[in-house]
Order: C-alpha cells, then sequence, then structure tokens
C-alpha cells in the first residue's frame, strides 16, 4: 500500500525528520489560505498529490494547467491561486503513470527551504540477507531510477540491522560520500535512524526521501517522502490503512488488490508477472537496459491456489498495452506448479493472444515445465531471466 506525501511526511516527521512547514488544500482558496499559515513572505512549492515520482518533469493533458508540471514554485500568494486553479481539477502525466495520467484532486502547499545541496535516501528490504539496505545517492540533474539502471556503483548500500540504530562508522561512510561537513553529523545521525525505525514500526517495504536538502547549518529536511507498506501487515495498523486511497488506484489495482497481489502500471509494452520486489526491479531493469519499457507487473506472492493465480495473470492479459508477458517466478512457498495450473487456466478463458515467455527456478520447477509443454499452448520457456528477456523481445518483434 501506498500513500501520498503529504501523508508520509506527517509520519516521519515524529521521529525527528524535519520537513517544511506545509498543508494540503483542495480548493485555490484553500491553498492561498494554508500559505499564509506556513510562510507569512514565501516562496512556496505547490506539489500536485498523486501517488507517482517524476511529478516535475510531468505534464497536464488539459490546455488550462500550462506546462509547468506537477511541482511549482510560487512567489506571491496572487499567483498561489492562479497555480492551483489550474492544477486542482486536471490530469497530470508522469513516467509512472501511463498515458492516461492520474487527476489532481488536491495539491500540497509547503514552505520553501533554501538548501545547499541534496542527496536521495531510501530504505528498502533485503531479501536475500534478511536485512535492510540504506541506498545514498549524491543526486543533482541525473534521476535516481536513470543512475540505478546506468551507473549503480555511485550508489551507496549500507546493510542496516532489523533491529538497533546505525553505528558511528555507518553514519561517517554516508558523511564521506556525499562530502558532508561535520556539522552536519549529527544531523544525518537523527535523519537515518528516523527512518530506520519508521520503517519498522510500521512494516514498510520502502521509504524514499528524493531528494533530503542540506541547509546551510548543516540541518537535513525531507523535500520529498514516499513510504510503501507491507499490506500482509496493515492489520497492525489500522490508522495506516485509514489512509488508503482508492481513488487513486486503477480498476486493475483494486482487482489485484482483492488477492492480495500488488499491480503497477507504466508506460512500456511488456507485462511483468513475478513473485518479489526483487525480482520486479530486476527484470525491470533488465528490459530497460535492451530499450524496452514495462507495460505493468503483477507481483503474486506465497499462500495462493491455482484460481487466484490464474485471476492475477487474466488481469495481466487483459491490458491492451501489453504486446508480451514475461513470467518469472522463484519458487520457495509459491510452487511453480500452481503457476503452470493458473497461466492454462487464464490462457483458456481469455486466449492467448501476445507472445508469453515463462522462468521458473525452484520448487516443481520441472513438474512445471512438463504442464506448460503438454498443455500445446505457444508458451516458451527459458531458463534464466536474461534468456527469457531476449527470448521475448525476439518473439514480440517476430510478432509485429
Amino acid at each position: 500500500m501506498n500513500i501520498h506525501e503529504y501523508q508520509a511526511k506527517k509520519i516521519l516527521s515524529q521521529y525527528g525528520i524535519q520537513i517544511p512547514r506545509g498543508g494540503i488544500a483542495y480548493t485555490p482558496t484553500e491553498a492561498k489560505r494554508v500559505a499564509g499559515r506556513t510562510s507569512l513572505r514565501g516562496p512556496w512549492v505547490l506539489k500536485a498529490q498523486i501517488q507517482s515520482g517524476a511529478r516535475n518533469e510531468g505534464y497536464f493533458l488539459e490546455k488550462k494547467a500550462g506546462n509547468k508540471g506537477g511541482i511549482r514554485l510560487s512567489k506571491t500568494r496572487r499567483d498561489i491561486l492562479k497555480q492551483s486553479e489550474q492544477m486542482l481539477g486536471s490530469t497530470l502525466v508522469t513516467v509512472q503513470t501511463g498515458p492516461k495520467g492520474k487527476l489532481v484532486s488536491r495539491i500540497y502547499v509547503e514552505a520553501f527551504e533554501k538548501v545547499e545541496s541534496i542527496f536521495y535516501a531510501g530504505i528498502a528490504i533485503d531479501r536475500i540477507n534478511a536485512a535492510l539496505t540504506l541506498l545514498v545517492a549524491s543526486v543533482k540533474k541525473e534521476d535516481i531510477t536513470q543512475m540505478a539502471v546506468n551507473n549503480p556503483e555511485q550508489i551507496l548500500k549500507i546493510t542496516l540491522d532489523l533491529q538497533g540504530e546505525v553505528s558511528p562508522a555507518q553514519v561517517n561512510q554516508v558523511m564521506d560520500y556525499l562530502k558532508l561537513k561535520p556539522r552536519s553529523a549529527k544531523h544525518l545521525e537523527t535523519f537515518i535512524n528516523g527512518l530506520h525505525k519508521a520503517f519498522i514500526d510500521y512494516d514498510a517495504t520502502m521509504i524514499e526521501i528524493n531528494p533530503a536538502g542540506v541547509k546551510r547549518s548543516g540541518e537535513i529536511v525531507a523535500l520529498d517522502a514516499k513510504i510503501s507498506f507491507d499490506d500482509n501487515a496493515l492489520y497492525r495498523h489500522r490508522d495506516i490503512k485509514r489512509l488508503q486511497d482508492d481513488y487513486e488506484n486503477s480498476e486493475r489495482e483494486l482487482q489485484a488488490a482483492k488477492y492480495k497481489f500488488t499491480y503497477s502500471e507504466f508506460d512500456g509494452s511488456i507485462g511483468c508477472i513475478v513473485n518479489g520486489d526483487g525480482i520486479a526491479l530486476a527484470a525491470m531493469d533488465l528490459l530497460r537496459s535492451k530499450n524496452v519499457g514495462t507495460a505493468c507487473f503483477l507481483n503474486v506472492k506465497g499462500g495462493v491456489d491455482k484460481d487466484k493465480i490464474a485471476s492475477g495473470i487474466k488481469i495481466i492479459m487483459t491490458n491492451p498495452r501489453v504486446e508480451g508477458i514475461l513470467i518469472n517466478i522463484l519458487g520457495g512457498f509459491l510452487r511453480c506448479n500452481l503457476i503452470a495450473d493458473g497461466i492454462i487456466s487464464a490462457a483458456s478463458e481469455v486466449g492467448l493472444n501476445v507472445p508469453l515467455v515463462v522462468r521458473f527456478e525452484g520448487t516443481n520447477k520441472d513438474e512445471a515445465k512438463e504442464i506448460l509443454q503438454k498443455s500445446n499452448l505457444p508458451i516458451i520457456i527459458a531458463e534464466t531471466m536474461e534468456e527469457a528477456v531476449d527470448k521475448l523481445i525476439a518473439a514480440v518483434e517476430e510478432s509485429d
């Protein structure tokens, strides 16, 4: 489950992380009023509250909204009124929303923070090592997603314990990497520990601050914030569950959520079905390295049966943007033969009109392959993820 920026910032501020003064607004008049409460003289930053990255580089479908993107700087309250009138009720399109975009029903108005430098900070789960990974990168003009693909060595990765605080050595490692001045040391320690504790307390799957700003005083402020939560742990966090915004979710996302699957859409042409966030990102990165974009990915999880798997696969198959499907499963608790049965069930109901490549590894791998081979469906089987991607790209090009 994802939440909006302003909600994430409110949570993180409870852990000692500095955030700019700000407030949410649903009307232009309210935006102007919020601006007066946050800063008497300005300037202010207006941010479209949709659950998507790259809002600043996005564009609005409506002409009245202009072409300034979903994050704007306003120097006067009169300009705030004008800009918010343009943004509210308009549809913002980003690289993450797909061409349909998302309707902006609220904006976040916050005081502009002057900083000397910015950096990216995030915490994600390292499932292989059963630990958390702190990701830090010095970002200026290059987007963090592009850096992860083109220059991954520029991202600092530090393993964090599931319990306890970061060590002084780890803080110094980040200090050296970012070339921060000594006056930022204590602020950085508070910042990282705040992210770490919030992550654990709320059963998060990912926290991103993109960017964090370093002020002249050495203080560190979260200029943006994103938190994703483990859906399976929401029963422990009813306060977080109440923050869920179904209006943000597409029909396919809501359908996937019924089966406790995670579904996300992008602007590419390949549909991916995986059973882990790490596998999803690896597949997307591999596709991107071959100049092929992802249309959507469906993350299925353990504890499912054939019918649930079939329903999940149908969600991908009925996406009109999908020109090819990659199924990449690492079988553990989730048995590969269940996936195979689900594929056959879904294909029998909705048909198989696009190339489909399957790569199985793990529990009941051979049984799953045998099931698919006996089905006589035009399914391509691969041994490795790279082979699967290559075969899928070739099959899609051949079918054009």
